[in-house]
């Protein structure tokens, strides 16, 4: 599966999974729980109090057994039970497809008597990182949790804190307190992780405690569509709700990720999130609870064969700056609309997807030199990285008669600008497109607002128009268009 398919496929987050009892349909909506059976070998609790140990046996090239391993490691693995605190929603479609379900539903619904919140709970996985208690697991685990409960290998709960969460990464710590030391997992390089390299995932699978399954590393750098910095390990040991949070380990017995997500009707592809990505995040989140980033104020996207033929390049390597956040570092610094950034920091910048997690990685207040292309000459800049903000104020967008090109424009005006939402007052919106046209296999929808044309402003159909018609290339048209407050580029191809 490639990596587009792959973004317009849905990704399941490893919720707990919850199970109804089949005897009780009438049973409250709050007893909805996932339990795991009890009972775990003795080998196991009996070597809590042990640090684990890792023997070079297990190193092996094809492994003949996992019991070692799976013996030596099950013991930094945790339960992560978790109860949260919803609001009662009587119009559930099964409600609602009963002819007298919305009737009930709205009774019910305003009954003084009828509880207006009800208690619900879930499970996940965890591993242990450090002899004192810190606990790593995903954030949709304890997201809005009332309570977090830790089960350990010997069956033994502790109430659990959340000291940290992070969801851009979905990442969570916890700590519990305990007057032993607990035994805790070594954190790996998940850099040096391989395609084909053996895998194996320990957790609590529909409430299964401790489960093992193993697999292979089936492909890295996945982007999934889960957020701005997606970089997943793909493997096909068997993942399924439950096992969110829980570690992947690699066969040295290092955590090498974090398991996460699903692709609910595939077999196979599970994703876990590289233990490179949680290792920076951890001291923060134990400090500070949040995670402090850096923010460079670009929007930008990848180039494809299309976007170099049009910007007149040869190669498609690099992140294209689409739009520059007005007051920003990059704005300051001088970055252009149009500039093609190659490196960052001194790092090789591939396409789109490499810049977000390196910019964000930069520590606020450092000046780092940016390499750019512009108008086909290398340039270097210097650009102080400034903080991006937590609660959402401003943020990275890394990203995406009608004619000859197939295109139905209008001017902008007050009445359209109610119609699709619009909150800009430059540029022409797109109000039809002719099916199979140019604009529409370039993916131009109605209410996108065309800003540039051939890298040239416009503010009205007569700019658009004498920008069409100005153009050197008649058969190739770029056009920046705005959708959703980000802007990006667009190539366009005449039909044959």
């Amino acid at each position: 599966m490639d990596r587009n398919s792959i973004q317009q496929t849905k990704i399941k987050r490893l919720r707990p999974k919850r199970l109804l009892l089949a005897g009780l349909p009438f049973f409250a909506a709050g007893c909805l729980m996932a339990y795991g059976f009890q009972g775990t070998p003795s080998s196991i609790a009996s070597s809590l109090d042990e640090k684990v140990q890792v023997t070079e046996s297990t190193q092996l090239a094809i492994p003949s057994s996992f019991a070692e391993l799976a013996d030596n490691l099950s013991p930094t693995v945790v339960n992560v039970k978790v109860t949260k605190v919803e609001k009662a929603d009587f119009r559930h479609p099964q409600i609602h497809a009963d002819p007298f379900g919305e009737f009930f539903g709205r009774f019910f619904q305003g009954h003084p008597q009828m509880p207006r919140d009800y208690r619900s709970q879930g499970a996940g996985s965890g591993v242990i990182i450090s002899e004192d208690g810190y606990i790593l697991t995903n954030n949709h685990v304890v997201e809005d949790a009332q309570e977090v409960t830790v089960t350990l290998a010997d069956n033994k709960e502790f109430a659990a804190e959340v000291i940290g969460r992070d969801p851009k990464t979905d990442l969570a710590v916890l700590k519990v307190k305990t007057k032993r030391d607990l035994p805790s997992a070594t954190l790996g390089d998940s850099e040096k992780l391989k395609v084909g390299d053996w895998v194996v995932a320990i957790g609590n699978p529909f409430g299964l405690n401790h489960t093992v399954t193993s697999g292979i590393v089936s492909a890295k750098g996945r982007v999934i569509g889960a957020g701005p910095y997606d970089d997943f390990i793909q493997t096909d040991a068997s993942i399924n709700p439950g096992n969110s949070g829980g570690p992947l380990f690699n066969l040295k017995g290092e955590v090498v990720g974090i398991n996460t997500a699903i692709i609910p009707q595939g077999q196979g592809i599970g994703f876990a999130i590289p233990i490179d990505t949680a290792k920076p995040l951890i001291p923060q989140l134990v400090d500070h609870g949040e995670i402090t980033r850096g923010y460079l104020g670009v929007n930008i996207q990848t180039i494809t064969d299309d976007l170099a033929k049009a910007l007149g390049i040869e190669k498609t390597e690099g992140a294209l700056v689409a739009d520059v956040v007005a007051d920003s570092p990059a704005a300051k610094s001088g970055l252009k609309r149009g500039d093609i950034i190659i490196d960052f920091n001194g790092k090789n910048i591939q396409d789109s997807q490499d810049l977000p997690a390196k910019v964000a990685a930069t520590p606020v207040g450092d000046e780092v030199d940016v390499t750019i292309l512009r108008d086909g000459q290398e340039k270097q800049i210097p650009v102080v990285v400034g903080k991006l903000a937590t609660d959402g104020s401003r943020s990275e967008n890394f990203g995406a008669g009608k004619g000859k090109w197939g295109m139905q424009l209008h001017e902008l005006s007050p009445e359209l600008k109610e119609q699709y939402h619009l909150n800009t007052d430059q540029g022409v919106a797109v109000v039809g497109v002719e099916p199979g046209s140019a604009a529409a296999d370039a993916g131009i929808r109605t209410g996108d607002i065309i800003v540039e044309v051939n890298r040239k402003p416009v503010e009205s159909i007569k700019d658009v128009k004498n920008g069409i018609s100005q153009a050197e290339d008649k058969e190739h048209l770029l056009l920046l268009v705005e959708r959703e407050n980000g802007k990006f580029y667009v190539p366009l191809e005449q039909q044959g």
